[in-house]
């Protein structure tokens, strides 16, 4: 009988949660490897790029709960845009046209409704998380930790409210922090247009045509020889029929179209900056919801305008060149929208100003892959805005304060208040005594999620404690989720919050990014369904940490081979122990001794590469060992004697076919922890003291002080070791037996050179036996047939 995929994990996952085999243990001895756990988004099922970030650190997960303790919590970010947007697809309703209160309500319906079987996907993939020890990120207790950390950081002054030109979604109708954009590359027309100074043309390129009734000055550079000696004048707003005045400033760039530069407000972070450095007055001609509200465009969304003021201009003849061009613009990485600077009053954290020392606590913890740590870096230097944290939804945690507006005064909620909806909470305000006005923002979802560590920590009783021993995620967030909680940490704890950082890759097909927008999209529950999750995390190992890693079906179906492979050399080993766990001999055969010292090499190297988040490297080599060294030679060298063998010769065959056996489960199981689970409990566990493979020990590396220890597993290099001698004589056999069209188990004679013979004298019987060879002699290499 093969091995049934779907039946089997689906009982090895009820004996997991049955037996709380993944349960923290916080009473256990020694030191505990903590896990700050990436809480995925509750915006539907789990994606491609989850199954490969989630496998990969539940491979170390696993490894280090085979050596100690392990503290592995389970959270789920559920109050951000996409779990909005899910909420609002799935009941086809829109946030807005409902009360707070209302939304709010169904968000939470909904989610009690959908997180269940969101959860069960990592439960599918083998993700050994302690589920019991489960947060989400609006639930009371994050709440309540989310707005203390707020109150604090306003008490120390870096919590703080103004109204600024922030960056803006008008898609999604809230303000965005600077981590929130993408750059996208987008088709535009590149129009230069006539303006005027005295009667004569000033031309400006732009893009934006539909901003030039936001116009507010005109730049021009002090090197420009023809038009710097226009500074000081006034330029001439064609269509809209309205003066700007002319400045000299050197960000007006001479070989950027005309070198003259349209200062609006707001077209992108330079206006913002320039419209503050020359105290300029704003003239601002959208619309939260990105429409316009001028005069003659009122309601248009901004394509349309553009559209509309650029066949006005072209009436009027003052478009003097037109051409088609790909540019880079700012999204919103939520929607994909184009994002707008709007006038608005929002709470922004103070991180301009610790720079330095958030670069100096990222440099406290240990980045894998080392290079990541640089983009970090880049990210932190690269800063121009303090964080902007409020945002203008329904769904997230509240932010905890009412406003005085006559008294200008700021009123926090008491500790003990906490969690507390300022909407649903009346506040007087202690100087004027009238009641105050509550607070309508709620906070960025990062502004909650950059506090993981401590959330998850106070479901333990703060038995853990920062800094924890990893933070595992992906590339992409290294500038929000890996940013914000070193903030965070920093300024709340002095403390950087984790010692280890892993960072994954993204997954490609066909080398181009996998999306669902893109349709080349590949769903972990169909690749579950067809090969089982120990096949998918076969896969998920097969790239290096940070490194992308391109999904083709081969490798999965190589995983499935390996997971047959393995459940069917199982049952033919135990076929031959007699189903007891045989005693170690008081000598062992030669070969077996030889056999076991290269698997003591492979532990050496396994562990080597666990320890360094080389998770690829252990596989690859505990795969390699069990295909050509166990199963292909091994197993064919040992048969006779399980077979025909006696005594101590028979049980040194046995004893190291049972060791060897549960010494690859060890080692592999971290990366397929079902079929190794399932071989474990049908044929180790009444033998061995464990209830699961998954809590027994690693296999321990046995130092040898003899100098033939096999040299390739000392220095790295490939040693001629007799092992290797012995299975490149074996292959090199074999295939002269297939050559000649001969089955394997033609009887030969064997001639070995010289140096081969001597090199293999003690294990002759067993050469012999594996090729039936009816004599061995010493000369030139040869193979008789008879």
């Amino acid at each position: 009988m093969g091995y049934e995929v779907k039946e089997t994990e689906e009982k090895i996952r009820k004996f997991w949660e049955k037996e709380k085999i993944y349960k923290f243990n916080p009473k256990r001895k020694g030191k505990i490897y903590s896990i700050d756990t990436p809480p995925p988004t509750v915006s539907g099922d789990m994606h491609i790029g989850h199954a490969l970030s989630y496998s990969q650190q539940d491979f170390i997960a696993r490894y280090r709960r085979m050596n100690q303790g392990v503290f592995y919590p389970f959270g789920t970010d559920d109050n951000g845009l996409p779990t909005e947007r899910l909420v609002e697809k799935i009941n086809n309703v829109k946030s807005k046209e409902m009360s707070r209160a209302e939304f709010i309500e169904l968000c939470l319906k909904t989610l009690k409704k959908i997180t269940p079987d969101f959860i069960k996907d990592w439960k599918d993939l083998g993700i050994s998380a302690d589920y019991d020890i489960y947060y989400s990120t609006i639930d009371k207790n994050s709440q309540k930790l989310s707005q203390k950390s707020f109150v604090d950081l306003f008490k120390l002054k870096r919590a703080y409210r103004k109204e600024f030109p922030t960056i803006w979604c008008p898609e999604c109708q809230t303000a965005i922090a600077q981590a929130e954009l993408e750059d996208k590359e987008l088709p535009s027309k590149f129009s230069t247009i006539r303006f005027s100074c005295e009667g004569k043309p000033l031309p400006i390129a732009t893009t934006r045509p539909e901003l030039i009734p936001a116009c507010v000055a005109v730049f021009v550079n002090p090197k420009d020889k023809k038009y710097a000696r226009l500074s000081g004048k006034k330029a001439k707003v064609p269509l809209f029929d309205f003066e700007v005045p002319i400045i000299k400033d050197e960000s007006a760039i001479l070989e950027k179209g005309t070198g003259v530069l349209m200062v609006c407000s707001y077209g992108d972070k330079f206006d913002v900056d320039a419209i503050n450095k020359y105290h300029l007055e704003s003239r601002v001609v959208f619309n939260r919801d990105g429409t316009f509200n001028l005069e003659n465009y009122e309601g248009m969304k901004i394509k349309e305008a553009r559209k509309k003021i650029l066949e006005e201009l072209k009436a009027e003849r003052v478009v003097l060149e037109q051409k088609q061009i790909k540019h880079s613009v700012n999204v919103h990485d939520k929607c994909g929208t184009e994002i707008e600077f709007l006038m608005t009053e929002q709470w922004f954290i103070k991180v301009l100003d610790i720079k330095k020392q958030l670069l100096s606590y990222g440099g406290k913890v240990k980045w894998h892959p080392k290079y990541m740590q640089k983009r970090y870096e880049n990210w932190v230097k690269g800063l121009n805005w303090d964080w902007s944290i409020s945002r203008d939804r329904h769904f997230g945690v509240p932010i905890p304060v009412w406003n005085c507006r006559d008294c200008n005064e700021v009123i926090l909620a008491d500790e003990k208040e906490l969690p507390v909806d300022p909407l649903q909470k009346e506040k007087n305000c202690p100087k004027c005594r009238k009641i105050a006005e509550p607070e309508t923002k709620v906070l960025d979802t990062w502004a909650t999620a950059s506090l993981t560590p401590q959330i998850a920590a106070s479901l333990v009783r703060r038995k853990i404690e920062i800094p924890y021993s990893l933070r595992p995620q992906a590339h992409d967030i290294i500038r929000t989720w890996a940013f914000y909680t070193i903030v965070k940490s920093y300024l709340h704890e002095k403390k950087h919050p984790w010692k280890d950082m892993m960072v994954s890759g993204f997954v490609t097909i066909k080398g181009e990014k996998m999306s669902k927008s893109k349709g080349n999209s590949i769903t972990p529950k169909k690749v579950i369904d067809d090969y089982g999750a120990d096949t998918l995390r076969f896969w998920a190992a097969g790239s290096k940490i940070g490194e992308d890693l391109d999904y083709q079906e081969k490798d999965v179906a190589t995983g499935k081979k390996f997971v047959n492979k393995l459940y069917n050399a199982s049952r033919f080993v135990f076929m031959n122990l007699e189903n007891k766990r045989p005693k170690k001999p008081k000598k062992l055969e030669k070969i077996d001794e030889l056999f076991l010292r290269e698997l003591n090499g492979v532990i050496k190297l396994a562990t080597e590469s666990f320890e360094n988040y080389e998770y690829s490297r252990a596989k690859q080599e505990t795969e390699q060992f069990f295909w050509k060294d166990f199963a292909d030679n091994y197993l064919e060298i040992v048969k006779k004697r399980v077979y025909r063998g006696e005594g101590d010769k028979k049980l040194s065959a046995q004893y190291t076919l049972y060791q060897a056996l549960l010494t690859i489960l060890k080692l592999i199981a971290p990366i397929m922890p079902f079929i190794t689970e399932e071989i474990y409990q049908e044929h180790f566990r009444k033998h061995e003291k464990d209830k699961s493979i998954h809590l027994s020990e690693w296999p321990e590396y046995q130092k040898s002080k003899k100098k033939s220890v096999v040299k390739k597993y000392e220095d790295g290099k490939l040693g001629w070791d007799k092992w290797r001698i012995l299975t490149r004589s074996l292959s090199k056999i074999r295939q002269i037996k297939t050559n000649a069209n001969r089955p394997m188990n033609a009887e030969i004679r064997l001639i070995l050179d010289r140096g081969t013979f001597k090199d293999l004298e003690d294990f002759l019987e067993d050469l012999k036996d594996v090729t039936n060879a009816s004599e061995i002699k010493s000369g030139n290499f040869n193979v008789e047939f008879k």
